[in-house]
């Protein structure tokens, strides 16, 4: 497995970015999801470096879940990675999201949020889902919570760091992405007489 290099991000000028699944300090992660990481401290200082490559001081950062992994008492090591992210940064709680991580000076923290990018809708959920609001006029849906499991499917798109290289990603990259997914075979049990194209 390659190497996730900072600075690979695209020059797009849009101001949101999406992601998952960080995990900082989380050391049973990197053999779980085999992360190309000897340690956590390499690990975390590689998502640090691949964030700050990509997002702006003035963007807004969305993490859809699981942000970091420790005790309540790692509280200031939680604020360490925080702070060393850029952007306006929101929380959609995760499984792994317990208060210590939800105290955090966020500018946001909800268990789902429905958002406009530019043109297109979106659904932000740590979970990934079979159907939402919006799912049959083209709204998407970001998730994270399976890391290398599954990318996702036509309209329902997993965010989360094992996906896409170590980094938060944007619209138009996951709107490239999605459209080579497969349609989710439960589609038609759920959204009866609408066709994913």
């Amino acid at each position: 497995m390659r190497r996730p290099v900072a600075g690979f991000c695209s020059a797009v000028d849009m101001a949101n970015w999406y992601s998952a699944d960080l995990h900082f300090g989380h050391h049973r992660i990197i053999d779980f999801c085999k992360r190309p990481f000897a340690s956590t401290a390499e690990m975390n200082a590689a998502l640090i470096a691949n964030f700050q490559a990509c997002v702006r001081h003035d963007d807004d950062l969305w993490i859809l879940g699981d942000f970091a992994f420790g005790r309540a008492e790692d509280t200031a090591q939680f604020e360490s990675w925080f702070h060393s992210l850029p952007g306006r940064k929101h929380l959609i709680i995760g499984n792994h999201d317990d208060e210590a991580v939800i105290s955090l000076p966020w500018a946001s923290t909800e268990y789902m949020a429905e958002i406009k990018d530019g043109d297109q809708s979106l659904v932000l959920c740590h979970y990934p889902m079979i159907t939402w609001n919006g799912a049959r006029r083209g709204a998407l849906q970001l998730f994270g919570h399976v890391h290398d499991q599954w990318p996702g499917s036509r309209n329902s798109v997993n965010v989360g760091v094992d996906q896409w290289d170590f980094r938060p990603v944007q619209v138009s990259d996951i709107i490239n992405r999605a459209a080579k997914l497969p349609v989710n075979k439960h589609w038609h049990d759920v959204e009866h007489g609408n066709e994913l194209s």
